[in-house]
């Protein structure tokens, strides 16, 4: 996704804030918000923070669980599904 077609000052932001608003919520793009010429901020939508937000913590999850098999921290799932079987029938 570039972004260069959603580069607008701050000035702009000042004064169409609610169309900014409108247009983030409809397009779903975020929008990059430049202060005398560098890029300062970065606009979304609420629903596109939150499926970023859930993408992050569901890849943070992956990191951990490849970081825990390279410890040689698992089990086999045989022996898994073995256990929860015993455990079912104690039950």
């Amino acid at each position: 996704m570039r972004y260069s077609s959603q580069v607008k000052p701050i000035s702009y932001l000042k004064a169409n804030a609610a169309e900014v608003l409108t247009n983030l919520a409809e397009t779903r793009e975020p929008m990059v918000i430049t202060q005398n010429g560098e890029a300062k901020a970065v606009l979304q939508d609420v629903a596109s923070y939150e499926e970023t937000q859930e993408a992050l913590a569901l890849l943070k999850l992956l990191a951990l669980g490849n970081q825990d098999f390279a410890a040689g921290k698992f089990k086999p799932v045989a022996e898994v599904v073995a256990r929860l079987r015993a455990k079912r029938s104690d039950a």
